[in-house]
């Protein structure tokens, strides 16, 4: 049932709450009606794409991942993929597998942070963690717990926490040794355990009832949950090949943002992310993921927006079982990386960032720099959806005054987690001159 009010508003939030970088929020009504909504990212253009071009093969995974301080290591598994497809060099095996691992520390840092301290505070009708704190201490103990363990993975593998800096084209500066890794293990049992209480706590929040018709997209792998994909699919019909990804989908601008709309070609808005990866491949969870998932009364498919909180505590679960899979079967490699020759070339990438699927293309010239670079961020992706979502909420009630309504658009925003800062392209510029 749709609502009506009469009169005319304009709701503004000026800075969005909880979300990572620098947006803004406009609702226009008009004699009742609703006009428009926007998600205004007004943050700077940061021109990534720009100052990459020049560069040598071997510094995009060290820049890309300063594009966003909270999963830095999906912009360099993206940029090492895309590069390494370009110089037609595979990296297998145990490193791999150490890729793997250090982007278990991601999910599981990244997702803690938005659930307790960014997500959570909604549903339990505080303003901050701080004020949740007061409310309940033991689960923003609890988040800080995990989030940490996160971060060791990431110290541990990536030789720092935050922007690691052991990455590189072909593999890593240096892997660690199975005694490094063993003293993890205690942590990620613990965090196991944690993570498995969070899924329930969570689930015992009060949803609203918003059943949405995405299209989900995300990587796809034959036998694992996508973390390092090797194709892209959707709900909708598309299966394609990595470098297929611009053939199938379109990035606009919009006058109200500086990060680029994605569609697909002929199809529309998307959806990239938990539920796009929940919805597709929920069978390929670990089993006490699977298990975390059931008894929280999750579906095969989950379409209501507000309960991403729930898939994102389901993925931290997984996290710490692969990473725990992983440690237990772990042989140090004989060396750290393949051999890379520089040469020309076009490569592709893809791997699956805490918010959704990030892409990467780079053209690289006979020497082995970069002629030209494409970065495709999750959120830039799910912008257009997360505007509809914002459009159908606002709109079913509009009997709301302002500062509920303002808060209820708040929350159906921070519902996709969205990293404003990771607008990574420069703007076209258009002058006219009479």
């Amino acid at each position: 049932m749709t609502h009506r009010a009469t009169g005319s508003r304009a709701l503004t939030t000026g800075a969005l709450a909880r979300v990572e970088g620098e947006g803004a929020m406009k609702v226009d009504i008009r004699d009742g009606e609703l006009v428009d909504v926007q998600l205004n990212i007004y943050e700077p253009p940061r021109f990534f794409e720009g100052f990459l071009r020049g560069r040598g093969f071997n510094e995009p995974a060290d820049i890309t991942a300063r594009i966003c301080g909270i999963c830095p290591v999906a912009y360099q598994m993206s940029a090492c993929h895309a590069l390494e497809d370009a110089l037609g060099v595979t990296v297998d095996g145990p490193l791999r597998e150490l890729r793997r691992l250090l982007y278990c520390g991601e999910w599981i840092e990244s997702h803690t942070l938005h659930v307790h301290m960014l997500h959570a505070p909604d549903f339990l009708g505080v303003d901050s963690v701080i004020d949740m704190a007061a409310v309940d201490r033991g689960a923003v103990e609890r988040g800080h717990e995990i989030k940490t363990i996160g971060n060791e993975i990431r110290q541990v593998v990536g030789g720092r926490a935050i922007h690691p800096v052991n990455v590189k084209v072909g593999g890593f500066y240096r892997v660690p040794t199975r005694r490094e890794l063993e003293p993890l293990r205690e942590q990620l049992v613990r965090g196991r355990e944690l993570a498995v209480e969070v899924v329930a706590w969570v689930a015992g929040f009060d949803f609203p009832d918003q059943e949405m018709d995405y299209e989900f997209v995300s990587t796809d792998h034959p036998t694992e949950y996508p973390v390092l994909g090797e194709r892209i699919v959707s709900d909708g019909g598309l299966d394609i090949g990595v470098a297929a990804f611009l053939d199938h989908v379109e990035e606009q601008h919009v006058e109200h943002s500086t990060a680029l709309h994605a569609h697909i070609l002929e199809r529309g808005a998307y959806l990239v992310g938990p539920l796009a990866r929940y919805s597709l491949h929920a069978e390929k969870l670990s089993a006490r993921a699977r298990a975390a998932a059931n008894e929280a009364g999750l579906a095969a498919t989950c379409r209501n927006p507000f309960r991403s909180i729930i898939v994102r505590a389901v993925e931290v679960v997984h996290a710490f079982e692969v990473a725990l899979e992983i440690i237990d079967g772990y042989e140090a490699p004989d060396r750290p990386a393949v051999n890379v020759e520089p040469r020309a070339g076009v490569g592709h990438g893809v791997s699956e960032a805490p918010r959704g699927l990030l892409y990467h293309r780079y053209e690289i010239d006979d020497d082995g720099l970069i002629a030209d670079a494409i970065i495709t961020p999750p959120t830039s992706q799910n912008q257009a959806t997360i505007e509809h979502d914002l459009n159908h909420y606002v709109e079913r009630h509009l009997d709301l005054d302002d500062d509920e309504l303002r808060r209820r658009a708040e929350v159906t925003i921070r519902n996709h987690d969205p990293c404003i800062s990771c607008a990574t392209h420069f703007l076209d510029l258009t002058v006219v001159r009479s």
